[in-house]
């Protein structure tokens, strides 16, 4: 008799045992794609981008959600997040947004997925791995425009398209390039670098290179640039419903798409003198009640929060005292009665009518919110609000 219907997963288990998860509400990035879709307009197409499991909010359910909100592309860094939406039956076309290492061409033709090349080796290697397999490779091609990371110096795509379109197992299907301060309100470096895009793609049509696709604008772009939208705009932060940075336009409406939470575990009262966590760094000056939180840097949750960040608990807002732990965090909520053993507790989104967003944590630690949601670690669960979508791109 089988009795594998008997037997549970270990490692699920004590994983719906802890309370400390990611909530994912894909509805509110269907949202914020349909937001960003109408400050384009009908005319460019929208490329998702999910990059880094989607921001920390997990690659495949919102690729998904993207497709079926309306994105036409879908963008990722790396080969192997190709791979794995492939696999997880996407048939839309993605772009990996790095170069593309020749180790990998013969990947990208299998599973049909577009690749970003700027340099001789990764356009031979890309060819010959088509070559192999009788088929065309799709490519675009990456100018650096003043970001300096990956790309064609200007003077250099005209001569290094036509290498590409005489081989005749490459398809050049676009060109790209990328902002590097476009999310701040002064925009002079951004039409520097739109006006050598610009120029670049006047020395092609000079020569009868018309190419489908050309693209450029991130989310700050698409909220705030649209001189930048050419034929494809890539939005990424702006779909989980974070704004690219304060000096951007927030007149396009955004919903943030994750809650962190978890739940008080423990709770003690102390008398005044007492020193918590590691360093003794914060000493009660009353009689106070500790809760302690089973979740720390382990889980993403920042070290710099220590004796800096709050959290929120019955719709309150409760300090973090002592030093966050890997494992777990302390709070005082003496001026939250209500507070007790199982209760809810937020460490970024909405409770009641109080809110902690993320941009908050980010700043109080020193960083950018793009950190904060990739920083979210494997082992906390998400759980995706919506349900389960009923049709498959």
């Amino acid at each position: 008799m089988d009795d594998r219907s008997n037997k549970t997963d270990p490692v699920k288990g004590t994983m719906e045992i802890r309370p400390t998860r990611a909530i994912v509400d894909l509805g509110a990035i269907a949202f914020n794609i349909q937001s960003l879709r109408k400050r384009v307009g009908g005319g460019p197409r929208f490329m998702a981008v999910v990059k880094a499991d989607a921001y920390g909010h997990g690659m495949v359910p919102v690729a998904r959600t993207a497709l079926l909100a309306g994105a036409d592309w879908l963008g990722v860094a790396l080969l192997e997040e190709g791979v794995l939406l492939r696999k997880a039956g996407i048939k839309v076309p993605i772009l990996v947004l790095g170069e593309a290492l020749p180790e990998g061409a013969g990947l990208f033709v299998q599973h049909n997925i577009t690749a970003t090349v700027c340099s001789p080796e990764s356009l031979f290697a890309l060819n010959q791995a088509a070559e192999r397999s009788d088929r065309k490779a799709a490519m675009h091609i990456k100018v650096d425009t003043g970001m300096g990371r990956i790309g064609l110096d200007p003077k250099d795509v005209l001569p290094f398209m036509e290498k590409a379109l005489s081989l005749k197992n490459i398809r050049v299907e676009g060109i790209f390039s990328h902002f590097s301060s476009v999310d701040e309100k002064e925009k002079g470096f951004s039409y520097q670098q739109l006006h050598q895009f610009k120029q670049v793609l006047a020395a092609l049509e000079g020569q009868g290179i018309h190419l489908p696709l050309k693209h450029f604008a991130s989310s700050a772009a698409t909220i705030d640039f649209p001189e930048g939208y050419f034929d494809m705009v890539r939005p990424g932060i702006s779909l989980y419903g974070v704004y690219p940075s304060a000096e951007v336009d927030h007149s396009v409406p955004l919903k943030p798409a994750m809650t962190l939470k978890t739940s008080i575990t423990f709770l003690k009262e102390v008398p005044p003198g007492t020193v918590l966590s590691y360093g003794r760094t914060f000493e009660t000056q009353r009689k106070s009640r500790i809760a302690t939180l089973p979740v720390g840097y382990g889980d993403g949750y920042p070290r710099l929060l220590s004796n800096h960040g709050e959290v929120l608990v019955a719709g309150r807002r409760a300090p973090v005292v002592g030093r966050v732990c890997m494992d777990m965090t302390l709070i005082d909520v003496t001026d939250i009665p209500e507070a007790k053993v199982g209760s809810e507790v937020i460490l970024f989104g909405k409770q009641d009518n109080a809110e902690i967003l993320v941009d908050e944590i980010a700043e109080k630690a020193g960083t950018i919110s793009h950190e904060i949601l990739c920083g979210i670690t494997k082992r906390v669960p998400k759980e995706y609000l919506d349900g389960p979508l009923e049709e498959d791109p």
